[in-house]
């Protein structure tokens, strides 16, 4: 029975890791704003949309707070979701090239015939690269981590599998992916328009998931 419920979260986790990184910035131009929304469309494991809005601190290092809000597309509209929340920080700031980090905390949702998982993971992702004011170029990796998943088994599950499974929280931490790509984008005077690609393994690199790729197409609107 332990088996059935480790690989059920761990098929869950594969099913709703849609990417909600921090915001898709170029450093010079965004350092000319205090807000970015931002909204974007793409592709990891599946279709999904995004919600998303960074404030900029007035920090000695440039930093940015973010928060985004994902959906998969599909029938019901809330049965899956993902939140982050979290802070980027420039920490190599050169005359055209510059590198982040990011730190995010994840709140996720999944849920299927059999049961409802909600999730609290954590996102660390790097990124280098050459900007410019109208256009930049960088590589990003980074570590999506589930930590701890709640377990709500349906009757069907209860009936079908096993009738004396236990709800509630569970650990140790469930799954992890490793991502790497690249990004891209094109700069406006007030707004952005930006490119993710990349691809997707687990965390002890021994196997990749169903579909091993991501595209994210976003675009960002800067308010000074």
């Amino acid at each position: 029975m332990k088996t059935i419920v480790i690989l059920t979260c761990l098929i869950a986790f594969f099913g709703f890791r849609q990417k909600t990184t921090a915001q898709t910035l170029n450093w010079k131009t965004s350092g000319k704003a205090k807000h970015v929304l931002s909204a974007g469309i793409g592709w990891d494991y599946s279709a999904s949309y995004s919600l998303g809005y960074a404030y900029q601190l007035e920090a000695p290092v440039p930093v940015v707070l973010n928060t985004r809000f994902s959906i998969p597309s599909g029938e019901r509209l809330l049965d899956d979701f993902k939140t982050s929340i979290g802070a980027q920080v420039l920490l190599f700031n050169g005359t055209d090239l510059k590198g982040s980090i990011s730190l995010n905390g994840l709140y996720r949702r999944y849920e299927n015939p059999l049961v409802i998982l909600q999730n609290i993971g954590s996102e660390l992702k790097g990124t280098f690269g050459y900007y410019r004011p109208n256009w930049f170029l960088a590589a990003e990796a980074g570590l999506d981590k589930a930590i701890v998943t709640r377990f709500k088994h349906s009757e069907s599950f209860k009936e079908t599998i096993f009738q004396d499974v236990t709800d509630g929280w569970y650990q140790p931490a469930t799954g992890g992916h490793v991502f790497y790509g690249l990004q891209t984008g094109y700069s406006f005077t007030n707004s952005d328009i930006n490119l993710r690609i990349g691809m997707v393994t687990t965390q002890d690199f021994t196997t990749t998931p169903l579909i091993p790729y991501y595209v994210m197409i976003g675009y960002n609107q800067r308010i000074e």
